[in-house]
């Protein structure tokens, strides 16, 4: 079953964010963790939940980043102001993108194209939002645990959809997190990106499809539970494989890269999910899987 609507998921697990962008939270015996740092546009939606859901966010102290896309990294600097303290985790490569200026000024620029086009200046202009500078955090790595009290967090590295990505997977809530390292529910069907090495990208996903799974927490389209959320990742990499067919088939029939991009941009443009990421920019990534797919990169 795939749940969209944010809310409590379990004892000690929250779904808060969007149904475009979703952020867990994870409550510990000592301490609280968010996972995700998702888009910045959705802090004032998290900050009604915490009301709403009457959460005590004080005891929040831990920010989990899964990878170092804008999408992924927006509440941070937010957060990180608002409570300072709260400890930053993530990749060692997340980490290091995260300290570098090009870096954050495109994560700004691709926050406010969000932001306007949405029409949600209004809403969000109360929040400070922007990267201005970079912080410095705990480097994770596969098999490290982040104990929460009672909730153990073990990561797993899982590079294919960014080589900076890491997944979270919780063996008490049999919780798994994959950011876009797994496949994301979105609307009735399974959507794969393996935007920096498609092979890597099936090859992280047989590493995830051996922990028995009773939520599969996206980070984008909600959350799934019940025998789909057993049976998730072995789909995802049945549509990656389904995926992977679609591409080649389609560059072997235009016998060119940039033509074989646009037109899989338009055949998928359901799948930039809110329409966050700009049309040049979702063509430009249909280019990149590309390349690795039929050997030019």
């Amino acid at each position: 079953m795939r749940v969209r609507k944010p809310g409590r998921i379990a004892e000690g697990l929250w779904f808060l964010g969007s149904e475009t962008s979703c952020v867990y939270l994870l409550e510990g015996a000592e301490s609280s963790m968010l996972i995700n740092g998702g888009i910045s546009c959705i802090v004032p939606d998290i900050l009604e939940q915490f009301r709403a859901f009457r959460i005590d966010d004080t005891k929040i102290d831990k920010l989990l980043i899964l990878h170092s896309h804008f999408d992924h990294v927006g509440i941070v600097p937010f957060f990180l102001r608002r409570k300072p303290g709260m400890v930053l985790y993530g990749s060692c490569r997340s980490l290091e993108v995260l300290q570098k200026p090009k870096a954050l000024h495109a994560i700004n620029a691709a926050s406010r194209y969000v932001i306007e086009s949405s029409g949600l200046s209004e809403s969000t202009a109360s929040c400070d939002l922007e990267w201005r500078e970079g912080y410095p955090g705990i480097a994770v790595a596969n098999g490290d645990m982040i104990d929460l009290g009672g909730l153990e967090v073990q990561i797993f590295d899982t590079p294919g959809h960014s080589p900076c990505s890491v997944s979270a997977y919780v063996p008490r809530l049999e919780a798994l997190f994959p950011s876009d390292a797994g496949g994301v529910p979105s609307g009735e069907k399974i959507v794969t990106y393996g935007t920096s090495n498609y092979g890597i990208f099936e090859e992280s996903l047989c590493r995830l499809k051996e922990l028995p799974i009773a939520y599969y927490c996206a980070d984008h389209c909600g959350y799934v539970t019940g025998d789909e959320a057993a049976g998730f990742v072995t789909a995802s990499l049945a549509a990656a494989t389904a995926r992977r067919n679609l591409m080649i088939s389609v560059y072997r029939r235009t016998g060119n890269l940039d033509d074989a991009a646009r037109e899989l941009a338009e055949y998928c443009a359901d799948e930039n999910i809110g329409g966050i990421v700009p049309p040049e920019t979702f063509v430009e990534a249909q280019r990149q899987i590309l390349m690795h797919l039929v050997g030019l990169k």
